[in-house]
C-alpha cells in the first residue's frame, strides 16, 4: 500500500528511534522489508578488524528490482506516495524517513528528499539540517554514495543512518581506531563531528575541497559519527567485481559469496579501499 503524506506527520523531538523500531516491526510482519541476510566474517588488517558480510539471499533483492513486465520504469520509491510500511516520517525542512527495503543493518534508516534531486548533486545546508535532527535522535553512523562511482545504487538523493556499534559491541566502527590515530592509509579528508548544520555543511564543503571533490558531479563518500566526518574521493565502484559503497570507509564490506570473502581476504581490505580511492603507493 503506497501511503500519500498530507501536511506535516514531522517527527516530534526524542521519538524517531521508537517510531523506526515499531515501524521495522510492522514492515517486517508484513513483508514490506526483506531484510538480506548475512554471515559475517572478521578480516583483521593494518590494525582494523574489517566486517565482512557474506549475502545469502541477493538473489531476493534482484528478483523484486525487475522492471515491470509492460516496459515501463519502476516507480521511483523516493517520492510520494511512500509505501506506507516503510514510511518512517517526514524530517524538516524538505525530505523523509524511510525504512531501507533491502537492509543489511536492522533498523537501516535513509533521508530523501521530497523533491526529486540527483545523487551526485553536493549535499545543500537543508540536506544537513535534516540529517542532524535525525543524528540526534539515535547514536549512529550517517553517510552518503555521492554518485554511481561510489556506489549508490538509486539515483534520487538520499542519505543513510544505520545504528552503531554496527558489531555487537564495541567502537561505533570498527574504523575508529585508526582514525583517531589520523592516518588512514587511503586518499581522504578528516574534519570534526557535525556540530550544527552551518558548521556541518561548511566542514564538508571543505573536506570536498581538500580532495578534490567540490565539483558536483565528482564521486566521493561521506561518513559521520559523533565523533568525526570523514570524506573519501572515488576512482571506481568496485574491485574486481566487489562493490565498495561509504560503509566500507568504516570498516564494514558486503560479498556477495564466498568466492568474494576469499578474494577480500588474500588481498587485504585495505588494498582494496586504496585500489577504489586512486590512492598509489599505499600511502593516503
Amino acid at each position: 500500500m503506497r501511503l500519500m503524506v498530507e501536511r506535516s506527520p514531522n517527527f516530534e523531538r526524542g521519538t524517531l528511534w521508537r517510531t523506526v523500531v515499531e515501524r521495522t516491526a510492522r514492515a517486517l510482519a508484513s513483508g514490506a522489508l526483506v531484510p538480506i541476510h548475512t554471515e559475517v566474517e572478521v578480516i583483521q588488517d593494518e590494525g582494523v578488524p574489517f566486517l565482512v558480510r557474506v549475502v545469502s539471499n541477493l538473489e531476493r533483492k534482484a528478483r523484486a528490482v525487475q522492471p515491470p513486465s509492460d516496459g515501463k520504469p519502476p516507480k521511483n520509491p523516493f517520492i510520494p506516495p511512500y509505501e506506507e510500511d516503510l514510511f518512517v516520517s517526514l524530517v524538516p525542512p524538505a525530505h523523509a524517513c524511510l525504512l531501507n527495503k533491502f537492509n543489511v543493518f536492522d533498523h537501516h534508516a535513509l533521508l530523501v528528499t521530497q523533491a526529486y534531486e540527483e545523487q551526485d548533486s553536493l549535499l545543500t545546508l537543508a540536506d544537513f539540517e535534516a540529517l542532524l535532527a535525525c543524528m540526534a535522535e539515535f547514536d549512529s553512523l550517517a553517510f552518503y554514495n555521492g554518485g554511481r562511482l561510489a556506489g549508490a545504487s538509486q539515483p534520487h538523493k538520499h542519505l543513510q543512518l544505520v545504528p552503531v556499534p554496527l558489531a555487537a559491541a564495541g567502537l561505533r566502527t570498527p574504523m575508529d581506531e585508526a582514525i583517531a590515530r589520523g592516518r588512514l592509509p587511503f586518499r581522504h579528508a578528516l574534519g570534526p563531528a557535525p556540530q550544527d548544520a552551518d558548521q556541518a555543511h561548511a566542514t564538508y564543503l571543505r573536506l570536498l575541497r581538500e580532495v578534490g571533490c567540490e565539483q558536483a558531479g565528482t564521486p566521493y563518500n561521506l561518513l559521520a559519527t559523533r565523533e568525526w566526518t570523514l570524506v573519501v574521493p572515488r576512482t571506481q565502484e568496485t574491485f574486481d567485481s566487489i562493490s565498495l559503497n561509504a560503509l566500507a570507509f568504516a570498516g564494514s564490506l558486503l560479498v556477495k559469496n564466498r568466492e568474494q570473502l576469499e578474494r577480500v581476504r588474500a588481498v587485504g581490505p585495505m588494498a582494496l579501499l586504496r585500489a577504489v580511492t586512486g590512492t598509489s603507493g599505499g600511502q593516503p
